[in-house]
């Protein structure tokens, strides 16, 4: 790969060969731009390679109205972006290129392959395909402007690299091995940028429970719960549903992932918030089905275990704690345990409260919440309103989406319109 100068201004550079950089890149060369992509790793796409656990989770297939609410950070920002270039888009464009995708639970689309490396090949190749020029092992230092204009950018190595747009595509700062680690935070700020301080989202929650600490519940999971995040005045900040698992520091798992989004936020306007995830074990059973086959039971088996009936139905290290928790001794018979110790027993497991202390940090998020501010960003471009020509795209903004493919669609979304737009402007300079 020549580093050659020859051509002295290109029209866009793309900085970051992730998945917004490797649309922005290709969105630019095929609309007619001298594109350049410079990725500071020796390879393209390493985040896209270990998402969805290695298989790729490339959009999601919900409709958009559906889409947007999966989007907690700055959704309404990207309604001109995903309308745009949608999610449906994204499927034609992968199947496009030779991929074959297929739809699994709750609109996740993968490649039929169920390997990420079938899509990263694909992206990569399409950026050769279209012309892009791509530098690898090519840290760059910061972004060159004038009169509130860019002009290209400076090369960690040295030496600097004119051009008549740029797209910014760093990434956020979670999972730093990958190469993101909040690079371009301080280029944009030299700018006249507003940096919303990084936090983590899409993250494991912690919680100090004694019986959490005790790791008397690792390793259960739960399937199908209802989760419902509260904070101290009981007022519920967002309600998920799908698996949960129990770890020696707190919960993880997918419904875990989607509600730290509120712990995050909630905890970052008041750090000393109380907050409490509560978990409907049983979803399937309402309170009063409950009690009254705990009731029939009664008369039925009266010298069963009140534990030995709530095992058929729950784990027993989680009936354990729960029995504890209302106070029945483990022994106890369903003849001789007191009605209201049942209907607290009922009660607790519609809604098992565990206090959340905060979530596990930055650098072991899927996501980062925060960035440079979309109030600096023209939705409809994804141009900087601080410096022509300069444009963002993906996880360095303050957007976030959860895991799913939603995130993955807003990186592609927005870099599509990055690309696009930034293309543009250079060829409506370079006439």
């Amino acid at each position: 790969m020549s580093h050659a100068h020859t051509n002295p201004i290109r029209d866009v550079i793309v900085v970051g060969g992730g998945p917004a950089g490797l649309m922005a890149a290709i969105a630019a060369a095929e609309a007619g731009a001298d594109t350049l992509l410079i990725e500071k790793g020796h390879r393209l796409g390493r985040k896209l390679g270990i998402s969805g656990g290695g298989r790729c989770n490339v959009t999601n297939a919900k409709p958009l109205p559906e889409l947007m609410k999966n989007i907690p950070g700055n959704g309404r920002f990207l309604y001109s972006a995903l309308h745009r270039f949608s999610n449906e888009d994204v499927r034609r464009f992968f199947e496009s290129l030779g991929i074959r995708l297929k739809e699994e639970d709750r609109g996740r689309v993968f490649p039929v392959s169920d390997r990420a490396e079938t899509v990263v090949k694909a992206l990569v190749n399409k950026v050769f395909d279209v012309g892009a020029e791509v530098w690898e092992d090519c840290p760059v230092a910061g972004l060159l402007a004038e009169d509130g204009e860019i002009r290209g950018v400076r090369l960690q190595r040295g030496g600097e690299v004119r051009a008549r747009a740029v797209v910014v595509a760093t990434g956020g700062c979670s999972v730093p091995k990958t190469g993101s680690t909040g690079d371009a935070y301080p280029w944009a700020r030299r700018l006249g940028h507003t940096i919303v301080d990084p936090y983590p989202t899409e993250v494991p929650l912690t919680s100090d429970e004694s019986f959490i600490r005790q790791r008397r519940l690792q390793g259960i999971s739960l399937r199908g719960i209802t989760a419902t995040v509260r904070d101290g005045h009981g007022k519920r900040l967002t309600q998920e549903q799908g698996d949960i698992l129990f770890t020696h520091f707190g919960l993880s798992g997918p419904v875990a992932l989607r509600c730290s989004h509120y712990v995050s936020t909630a905890r970052r306007s008041d750090p000393a918030v109380a907050l409490t995830v509560e978990i409907d074990c049983l979803p399937n059973h309402t309170l009063a089905d409950l009690l009254e086959d705990w009731a029939r039971r009664r008369s039925a088996e009266p010298r069963k275990r009140v534990r030995t009936v709530l095992e058929a139905l729950l784990p027993d290290r989680l009936v354990e704690v729960a029995i504890e928790r209302v106070g029945i001794p483990v022994e106890q018979t369903m003849a001789n345990v007191r009605n209201t110790d049942l209907e607290s027993l009922a009660h607790l497991v519609k809604a098992f409260p565990i206090r959340v202390s905060g979530t596990l940090p930055l650098a072991q998020a899927t996501v980062t919440g925060g960035g440079v501010s979309v109030k600096e960003i023209d939705p409809r471009t994804m141009e900087s309103k601080r410096c022509r020509g300069l444009y963002f795209a993906g996880e360095v903004m303050d957007v976030h989406a959860h895991t799913g493919g939603y995130n993955i669609t807003v990186a592609f979304s927005t870099g599509h319109l990055a690309g696009t737009s930034a293309a543009e402007h250079a060829l409506a300079l370079r006439s």
